[in-house]
């Protein structure tokens, strides 16, 4: 009997067998591909080793197996499975090409070199000619990573498939990893697009996408991310972008979850192992990041790609110091790796080492002129170079290459550093004298400031790309980069008030050698920027109200995630709400000594959370207390109003929303909709009405669009201008940035000779758009009728910049300015150049000739020059406003009376020095005083040349 169950139970394994053989056979490699790419790995890994053993005459099957090896850290098998294959296929370029990797893996470097010399060779031959698609795929991949000019790729590899064949997934995917490599994302996300239309579903796709879509759209790179884990929930590209993110986002708990996935997939996984290398950096966990860094190099031991992670990963969290040691270890592996010198290129100049970073852009822009980012780099340089540099301290040019520990040096255009270069200098300074000495900091190298007129330099110079809108200024440490108040539109923010949290930045970043978490890092700079001028900053809202206490409040230990994928713009900025709320919470119970405390503690490489515990209270503790002073603070707001509100759906009648409003009179929401509603019915009494109660009820704020801003508008519509000059002043006093409100109430207070309300209005305004004509003239204005032509010095120089029309009557007037100052040789200068604009100007020569004399025998000229300003000043007011831009002439224009002077006869001109001193200046433009005579005899000749 025995005998026979053998029999039996080999017969039914010989059965199971062949059906299991039967069933793999039957498995298209197409089938077993696709478990390779929804993540299935060990089953493809399977199927594809039965069908290399069967001895299937198809290299991909070799090809898919070696990659499921690579894929699961089995780096011997796959050489052995690789050296089995070339046997068979020693001229597959594909195979070729995987075999480098496998090489790399295994610590061969002379068989990576055979390999290469034998593509090379093989590719010298014209073989391509007859090339598959995939061999002229793996044959542009190979290029693309040896320094080959990607349009060549482009048009003789990955064109050439697609244009056989359209929805080729492998030539779409290389042309889009080509483009994500050069920096262009628009043609990445552009040719995604195409394989998209085509329906093709496949979570290569979704990552590049979600590369491609970073810098512009972090919503929809979220989603993208999302979408490829759910159609490969073991993709390992998508899964180290997400822990990427997530540490980017400070959430080192969910980002270790997701690199162990990562190592269960492939328990050799560099990248992973570079990643937790990251966070132990930023735990302080040095000897940690050392040991897994060279378990990263174990098998690939001079891969530079970990150190280029590494590295790139420390310089997202402001760590450049310590990014651009790694990108030198990384060129210490392969000099010619482009992704680690642009790095490095960045990093410096992010470190203010301007020389060393121009030149490594510049080379990598050279050696490689389709990536995108080098190349908008060097061209912002050559616009940059023009530009002057303005030493804080003393508000005074000097060279480029000027280094003084501690000096804030501001590049500008050489244009907007006459309009408010002496401004910005002034605000930076006393931010630097401020903020030094209150967190105990002394400056110990030069604090670079750039400000660009364009917001796309800004951008470039920032992100390497144009694009984020949204950002007025950055901070890397001792480099700031701020968009110039002439790129902010018709609202633009309030300049010095960026200036100001910025330059925080550089003390809070210095002190804790930018080790500190985003949301402290923003939160105290917000909070500095009220305690400089409770206008700057932010405050409470309705909206911030109704955030705070429902579910858009972010805990503590999650602020900074709140600034990275924020759903929105207002999210963004509630974030730099709260986190202001959370300094002030520290300040207010422990004291600025204790935030002092836990800064130092960060510089010593401490996590934020042993930091707060230290020197406040344990984080569990700290979270509650923090919840319940915000919940305070929210609810401090509208006392008495209600603020519920129901979720209308998109296309709810108007009729309903209305009613619900009416029915509701203490709600803030009904009151807002109520008032809006009367103000586009032009009935301004009644929509002042229910602004009144919200003003009553402490609801009032300085935002735009907000119940001050409405009610001074319904004021002004009923010509109330008494009422209205109320609610200006309380608007004003709130608001750092209400533009069209100052210019208001600088027009009302002119109106009633309230001159001091002029000025600071006026300074205000200019604290938002310092390239306002408009708003120059009124100051000049101002200081006339005041008698105080010293207070508009600052705006007669800034109008000459503005293209005025009567450039010689302000430069008389700057004259008669400096010279109440008793700056003379500044007098003589602006009389000088007003006498250049227009020779016979009548009163310029009078006050030169009196500039001449000695003190003692000079006239009080100030007296008799106030007629002449307000004359000028007056004709330019009178002319419309152009814009930011100033006022430009029509080149047809007639000139203004005070150029063309009163026909004065030589011989009555006032002598002494007059003529030399005309002269020497003309003789500086290149034209002698006989040549501009000659000139002017010629003129007066046409000028009386018979009509006939």
């Amino acid at each position: 009997m025995r005998p026979r169950i053998v029999i039996g139970a080999i017969v039914i394994a010989v059965c199971q067998w062949m059906m299991v053989a039967q069933s793999v056979r039957a498995a298209t490699y197409t089938d077993v591909e696709a478990l390779y790419l929804t993540g299935k790995i060990d089953e493809a890994k399977e199927a594809a080793a039965a069908e290399v053993e069967r001895g299937v005459w198809n290299r991909r099957w070799s090809e898919l197996l070696i990659k499921c090896q690579l894929s699961s850290g089995e780096y011997a098998e796959a050489l052995e499975t690789y050296q089995a294959a070339l046997k068979r296929y020693p001229t597959s370029l594909p195979l070729r090409t995987l075999g480098i990797e496998v090489a790399r893996y295994n610590g061969l470097p002379d068989q990576v070199a055979t390999e290469k010399a034998f593509i090379h060779r093989y590719l010298e031959t014209g073989q391509l000619r007859y090339a598959t698609a995939d061999t002229l795929v793996a044959a542009g991949r190979f290029f693309s990573n040896n320094g080959i000019d990607a349009r060549i790729i482009l048009k003789s590899f990955y064109d050439r498939v697609l244009e056989s064949d359209s929805g080729n997934l492998d030539a779409i995917l290389a042309t889009a990893e080509l483009a994500i490599d050069k920096g262009d994302f628009k043609v990445a996300a552009e040719s995604i697009a195409k394989a998209k239309r085509l329906e093709i579903q496949d979570a290569r796709l979704e990552t590049l996408l979600a590369i491609a879509l970073g810098p512009t759209d972090s919503k929809a790179a979220t989603i993208a991310l999302a979408t490829a884990l759910e159609l490969n929930p073991n993709y390992a590209p998508a899964l180290t972008l997400k822990a990427e993110k997530e540490i980017d986002r400070e959430l080192y708990d969910q980002a270790g979850k997701t690199i162990e996935h990562l190592l269960r997939l492939n328990p050799k996984d560099e990248k992973a192992f570079a990643l937790k290398a990251v966070i132990a950096h930023v735990e302080g966990d040095y000897d940690r990041e050392k040991e897994l860094r060279q378990k990263a190099l174990r098998h690939y031991g001079d891969n530079p790609e970990v150190d280029h992670l590494i590295g790139r990963k420390l310089s997202d969290k402001y760590r450049f110091k310590e990014g651009a040691e790694y990108q030198r270890r990384s060129l210490t592996f392969d000099a010619d790796y482009v992704p680690a010198t642009f790095q490095l290129a960045q990093d410096l100049l992010r470190l203010g080492d301007d020389e060393i970073g121009w030149q490594l852009a510049d080379e990598v822009n050279r050696q490689d002129p389709y990536n995108v980012v080098a190349y908008n780099l060097m061209t912002l340089k050559d616009r940059t170079d023009g530009f002057e540099t303005l030493a804080a301290s003393s508000a005074r040019q000097v060279s480029r290459d000027f280094s003084e520990p501690g000096e804030i040096l501001i590049r500008m255009d050489p244009h907007e550093r006459q309009v408010y270069g002496t401004a910005a200098a002034e605000i930076l300074n006393e931010a630097k004298q401020a903020l030094c000495e209150k967190y105990d900091l002394q400056l110990k190298r030069p604090v670079i400031v750039e400000i660009f007129p364009k917001q796309s330099d800004f951008a470039i110079r920032t992100f390497g790309l144009p694009g984020g809108e949204g950002f007025l200024g950055v901070c890397f440490g001792h480099v700031i980069t701020a968009n110039s108040p002439a790129s902010g539109g018709d609202r633009p923010s309030n300049w010095k008030s960026v200036l100001w949290h910025e330059f925080c930045h550089v003390v809070t970043l210095t002190k804790t050698k930018n080790r500190m978490p985003r949301w402290l890092s923003e939160g105290i700079s917000v909070y500095e920027e009220v305690r400089r001028d409770p206008r700057w900053g932010q405050s409470m809202t309705a909206r911030y109200r109704e955030m705070i206490l429902g579910d858009d409040y972010t805990p503590i230990a999650k602020l900074s995630s709140a600034f990275l994928a924020p759903p929105s713009a207002e999210h963004l900025q509630f974030a730099y709400y709260e986190s202001s709320l959370v300094v002030e919470f520290i300040i207010d119970n422990y004291g600025t000594d204790a935030l002092n405390a836990i800064l130092d503690t960060l510089g010593e490489g401490i996590p934020i959370n042993i930091a707060l515990a230290k020197h406040t209270d344990p984080m569990e503790r700290l979270e509650v207390a923090f919840r319940a002073f915000a919940r305070q603070r929210a609810e401090g707001f509208g006392p008495g109003l209600a603020f519920d509100r129901p979720e209308f759906k998109e296309g709810t009648p108007q009729e309903e929303i209305d009613l619900w409003a009416s029915e509701n009179p203490a709600n803030y929401w009904a009151r807002m909709r109520m008032a809006r509603n009367e103000m586009s019915s032009r009935n301004y009494e009644a929509a002042a009405n229910h602004l009144n109660y919200l003003v009553d009820h402490d609801a009032a704020t300085g935002e735009r669009g907000g119940v001050l801003e409405l009610l001074a508008e319904c004021r002004r519509e009923l010509h109330q201008a008494g009422e209205e000059k109320v609610i200006l002043e309380r608007y004003l006093n709130e608001s750092a940035d209400a533009l069209p409100a100052l210019r208001r109430r600088m027009e009302l207070a002119a109106k009633d000779d309230e001159w001091g309300t002029v000025f600071s209005a006026g300074e205000q305004a200019l604290e938002v758009q310092p390239f306002a004509a408009g708003i120059h003239r009124e100051l000049i204005r101002a200081a006339t009728e005041v008698g105080e032509p010293k207070r508009a010095i600052d705006s007669l120089i800034a109008l000459k910049e503005l293209d005025p029309i009567d450039a010689a009557g302000l430069d008389y007037q700057l004259a008669v300015a400096f010279e109440s100052q008793g700056e003379i040789e500044q007098a003589k200068r602006a009389v000088v150049d007003a006498l250049l604009e227009a020779p016979r100007y009548r009163d310029a020569l009078s006050l030169l000739n009196q500039l001449a004399l000695p003190k003692v025998d000079r006239p009080d000229h100030q007296s008799n020059s106030q007629a002449s300003q307000s004359n000028a000043s007056q004709s330019d007011a009178s002319e419309p406003e152009e814009g930011v831009a100033g006022d430009a002439m029509p080149e047809d224009a007639e000139k203004p009376d005070a150029e063309k002077a009163d026909a004065v006869k030589p011989d009555t001109m006032p002598q002494s020095n007059t003529e030399e001193v005309v002269g020497e200046a003309k003789k500086a433009e290149g034209k002698s005083v006989v040549e501009d005579d000659a000139d002017e005899r010629a003129e007066n000749e046409t000028e009386t040349e018979d009509p006939k």
